[in-house]
């Protein structure tokens, strides 16, 4: 694989360590501020809501600009986010570090998702993206905890320095490692990426990724009541439990980006029923220490088996658009995120049980094997040329490819 995909996985290594360092560091954050902790959580969803925003934004209004420039223009917008969450004074301004900070996460990683794939040969296409995808649930397994108990031994503004830092040298791994570019031959134009983003079958993708991740930030939202409450570990405990999560997600998405370049859409919905079935077993297997741990790594390693085939449809259903397509279906996560954790705590407050959250991500995993049920029939319905591997291929982005190499060559 092109060492330009390490480049890649070292920026979503800091992007995946940002977005969920502040979940550990909230009492610290709210005591140095003076804040309760639910208002310091709002940090959380000032980050939230800089994805959702700045992902299609920043994707649409960059379109025609080369790529690795993008990237790094991106990158840069994160260091100044943490930069300044690292020195900001009050709550509120704070809040507004970290919705700068947000801002270049979908894009970076929609971007990246055009790069990557441009980078290898088409039948190698999805396991290019898990690679990229890999620093995100290494952030997970060593970032995070990490910079969490960085942030409590020396204080919650040094992790965001320290995040800071591993931006610099993203950009450096981006500057010396991803081949230059010099625009984009498929670029549209705003009106175009957006008509290209606007077809039913883009809108299924996407709907896809709210219900299948939506059905993890179900269960996942509420993990440590389930471990505590239901299966009896220590609250010392689940820090330790939630890297089995980190590590069943690193392998369901290296095992999802092998799979997905044989069959796509066999491995999106061989994930969601996956997903589905350990979501619904929740209640029996919180029932024991053990099978709670196996749990939670099964709870990773499905839902994140349909990260790289999820990313690659929405890519292919907008072909004339596939850097805005990729930074949308971010989006889609990150709404995905807010909606499922809101959905299962629905459940929790109506007193159905501490691992009733899981259940109701079983319910909304069916839901997404439905939309990529009615996605598949719509494609039948259209009769779409397939790559012989199985995986459809991107155009605009093979085209790409094919420059980006020559380019690389000539280096």
């Amino acid at each position: 694989m092109p060492l330009a995909l390490l480049a890649l996985a070292v920026g979503a290594f800091g992007i995946g360590t940002t977005e969920f360092v502040m979940m550990g560091l909230l009492p610290n954050v709210a005591d140095d501020l003076h804040i309760s902790i639910p208002t310091a959580g709002h940090l959380v969803s000032a980050y939230a809501l800089g994805v959702v925003i700045g992902a299609p934004l920043l994707a649409a209004v960059t379109a025609k600009l080369p790529r690795r420039r993008v990237l790094i223009g991106l990158m840069m917008l994160f260091v100044v986010g943490n930069a300044l969450s690292a020195v900001a004074p009050d709550n509120t301004s704070l809040l507004a570090a970290r919705f700068l900070s947000g801002l270049p996460h979908g894009a970076f990683f929609g971007v990246g998702a055009v790069v990557a794939t441009g980078l290898v040969a088409p039948e190698r296409k999805a396991r290019s993206v898990s690679l990229m995808f890999l620093g995100l649930t290494v952030a997970n397994i060593v970032g995070v905890p990490v910079a969490t108990a960085m942030g409590q031994q020396l204080g919650w503004r040094a992790t965001f320095l320290a995040v800071s830092a591993i931006g610099l040298a993203a950009i450096a791994a981006l500057a010396l490692l991803v081949p230059a570019d010099h625009g984009h031959g498929d670029a549209v134009g705003l009106r175009g990426e957006l008509r290209a983003l606007g077809s039913v079958p883009v809108w299924l993708a996407l709907g896809t990724t709210i219900a299948g991740f939506g059905a993890l930030f179900a269960a996942y939202s509420y993990i440590t009541p389930m471990l505590t409450d239901a299966a009896g570990y220590a609250e010392s405990s689940v820090t330790l439990l939630l890297a089995l999560f980190g590590v069943g997600a690193t392998a369901g998405n290296l095992l999802g980006g092998r799979l997905a370049d044989h069959s796509l859409r066999g491995t999106l919905f061989g994930g969601l029923t996956a997903l589905a079935v350990v979501l619904a077993l929740f209640p029996l297997l919180m029932s024991a220490g053990w099978s709670a741990a196996l749990a939670v790594t099964l709870l990773g390693m499905a839902a994140f088996t349909t990260g790289s085939p999820l990313q690659l449809m929405v890519m292919e259903k907008a072909s004339a658009a596939p850097s805005l397509a990729s930074s949308a279906n971010q989006a889609a996560f990150n709404l995905a995120n807010a909606g499922g954790a809101w959905i299962g705590g629905l459940a929790l407050a109506a007193g159905f049980g501490v691992t009733s959250p899981a259940v109701t991500g079983a319910v909304l995993a069916v839901l997404g094997l439905a939309v990529a049920g009615a996605a598949y029939l719509v494609d039948r319905g259209a009769a779409p040329a397939s790559t012989p591997g199985g995986a459809r291929v991107v155009a605009s982005a093979s085209r790409e490819g094919a420059a980006v190499s020559r380019e690389a060559s000539r280096g």
